[in-house]
């Protein structure tokens, strides 16, 4: 089983489950429990979205040779690397203001009359989490055997939907910061590996110069073919013979990701919220000075 594909389906997978949850507990508060088939449909059809995609990019994969593959396989490795590095960034930066905008987006929804806008709520959402899921697994897929990576992901997928499902129906409660943060220096490990491979890939293919072709060699230890080097290399990018040019590139991305995300943030102060009283003096000013403007929606109800 590939471990870090394990790894990855959980926390993304959960993060599709977690927002699910949001969507129906907000509905279940606001008595609109019944609304609940468009957010499966549009969840669903993200999930399909997501595993066709994968599906797609091991197909054309399989026609090249090289150096055509090589080239596919680093190109696709480094596109998996910069999205799971923004997705990472996103969420250090944005995971507190999720549950605000679900619920916002959802009362546009009703507030238009049209249940069906929570299938668009749910699909995107989760489909960004899927094709981010798919191009990583399918990088990852060309380090470690097909069918390792297949049965990793469904591990985590299985994972993270039976917590999802203890957090909504048992009332589980999840410590979200810490697993959050724990995961992410897992990511960016996972991040640092695949760039590795690109830079392999670029390498073997004449894209980058290696600098040094080979700063050790650790194979009589521990071949990267064995079992254990298997495992390290899907987990950590382990192998035996770096270039220079590898190493740079793995050590450089950890240390610039790890800068950004786990490195100090500037707090701005935000302004002072207006009370409501305030809102509705000045809106009732407005409707006094221009009788015919329409009406402006106060805390949601005209």
């Amino acid at each position: 089983m590939n471990l870090a594909a394990a790894v990855l389906t959980f926390r993304e997978g959960l993060e599709a489950a977690l927002i699910i949850v949001i969507i129906f507990g907000y509905l279940k508060k606001v008595g609109r429990g019944d609304h609940w088939l468009p957010v499966w449909a549009g969840a669903l059809s993200a999930a399909g979205l997501a595993i066709l995609f994968s599906v797609t990019l091991q197909l054309i994969g399989a026609q090249f040779d090289y150096p055509a593959k090589g080239i596919y396989e680093g190109v696709t490795s480094l596109l998996a690397v910069g999205m799971l590095s923004y997705m990472i960034y996103w969420m250090s930066k944005q995971a507190r203001y999720i549950k605000g905008s679900l619920e916002q987006s959802i009362r546009e929804s009703f507030a238009k009359g049209a249940s069906w806008g929570l299938f668009t709520v749910a699909f995107v959402t989760v489909a960004r989490e899927g094709v981010e899921t798919a191009l990583f697994l399918s990088a990852s897929a060309f380090q470690s055997s097909g069918t390792a990576t297949v049965i990793g992901g469904i591990v985590g997928i299985a994972a993270s939907v039976l917590v999802g499902w203890a957090v909504y129906v048992v009332g589980v409660r999840l410590n979200m910061k810490a697993f959050f943060k724990f995961t992410s220096v897992l990511l960016l490990v996972f991040g640092a590996a695949i760039l590795r491979y690109a830079i392999h890939e670029f390498e073997e293919v004449n894209w980058l110069p290696p600098l040094v072709a080979q700063v050790w060699d650790t194979g009589q230890w521990l071949p990267a073919g064995s079992p254990l080097g298997s495992v390290l290399q899907a987990l950590i990018g382990y192998t035996s013979k770096p270039s220079l040019m590898q190493l740079i590139g793995y050590f450089s991305y950890l240390m610039i990701m790890g800068f950004l995300v786990f490195g100090p943030t500037r707090k701005v102060q935000a302004p002072a919220p207006v009370p409501v009283e305030a809102q509705v003096q000045s809106e009732l000013s407005t409707e006094k000075a221009n009788p015919h403007a329409a009406p402006v929606e106060v805390g949601g109800a005209r």
